[in-house]
């Protein structure tokens, strides 16, 4: 299986994990309690991007100063050609947003490392919230941190949750606040304290009223019929326009009512089956492990940051809605 890991030679992957190995087998392996120090060079981020004026030959070799080139320091591989405002968040800064939230928090980082190079970076951390939506169905919160080198993705700052029965994502969605993601743009500076007070970090209120509604949605009864009406809204849009009158013939819907219908990880719990909180489970299973996708990691930058994380925030608002909230 293609992967998207940042490699150097001898077999070197710019990855760590704390806890079990991933999937790919690549990665170090980092103590619990370890230094941000210790996890900047176990995930290979010992680097920094570099900028310089973009320059060609025309007869003689000329400066066009109104774009740069960003280029890793440690190797001199260039990332992109960006404007001279695109502001950098260098992988230090990356990992120093968690250093009081380790130290005073209870943050234990699970991940950190590089994809494609170095043209993104990110660092995942457990925030110590946790609970069941109902019994036997445990979810765990988590705050990542990530960004790009190539202009294609804006600092982002976001509270994710982790279903423990099959490690579905879901961002923290409550009703269109966004108090619970933060993306900054690379032409605005990167502030820390400020991106912490925006999250609101120090509060559990977020965590707290996000699974008040995943409860709310396990008791919400969905009969087949009418979870197959929601995922009609939310794929129709996105298929080609020659095939939105027959919709229930594609393999995504085809897929999600699957796994609505028992097919699913944790599908036949109490409290999932038939219920609104089956429905987003069967959506985010869809998103994060079924749907096609060149590789795991373009499937996972989906689900983080792209079409399927607006895919499962979509889903997660239109039950909402019918559960009156």
């Amino acid at each position: 299986m293609p992967h998207l890991i940042t490699q150097r030679q001898q077999n070197f992957a710019e990855m760590a994990f704390r806890g079990l190995q991933p999937w790919h087998g690549l990665g170090q392996q980092v103590r619990s309690g370890a230094s941000l120090d210790e996890w900047r060079k176990a995930a290979g981020l010992d680097w920094e991007i570099l900028r310089s004026p973009v320059k060609f030959e025309h007869g003689s070799l000329r400066t066009f100063r109104a774009h740069d080139v960003l280029y890793r320091n440690d190797n001199s591989m260039p990332i992109s050609i960006v404007s001279p405002r695109y502001r950098i968040v260098q992988p230090r800064e990356a990992l120093a947003f968690f250093e009081d939230l380790v130290t005073s928090a209870g943050f234990e980082i699970e991940t950190a490392g590089s994809l494609a190079g170095g043209k993104r970076i990110w660092v995942l951390a457990r925030t110590g919230f946790a609970g069941e939506v109902v019994p036997s169905d445990d979810v765990t919160g988590y705050l990542l941190l990530a960004t790009s080198y190539d202009g294609n993705m804006a600092t982002i700052a976001q509270f994710t949750s982790v279903r423990v029965v099959c490690a579905n994502t879901l961002q923290l969605v409550l009703n269109g606040d966004t108090s619970c993601s933060v993306r900054i743009r690379h032409s605005t500076e990167f502030e820390a304290d400020k991106v912490k007070d925006a999250l609101g970090i120090a509060a559990k209120d977020a965590w707290d009223l996000f699974m008040k509604r995943m409860q709310i949605l396990a008791n919400l009864r969905l009969t087949s019929s009418d979870f197959g009406d929601v995922v009609r809204d939310l794929i129709r849009p996105r298929v080609s326009p020659d095939k939105r009158k027959i919709v229930d013939d594609t393999d995504g819907f085809k897929k999600i009512m699957a796994l609505f219908n028992g097919h699913g990880r944790g599908s036949l719990l109490d409290g999932c089956r038939e219920t609104a909180w089956g429905g987003i489970n069967a959506i985010t299973q869809w998103v994060d492990h079924e749907v096609a996708a060149r590789s795991r990691e373009n499937r996972l930058t989906s689900a983080w940051f792209g079409a399927g994380a607006r895919l499962k925030e979509e889903a997660t608002l239109k039950l909402l809605e019918l559960a009156g909230q």
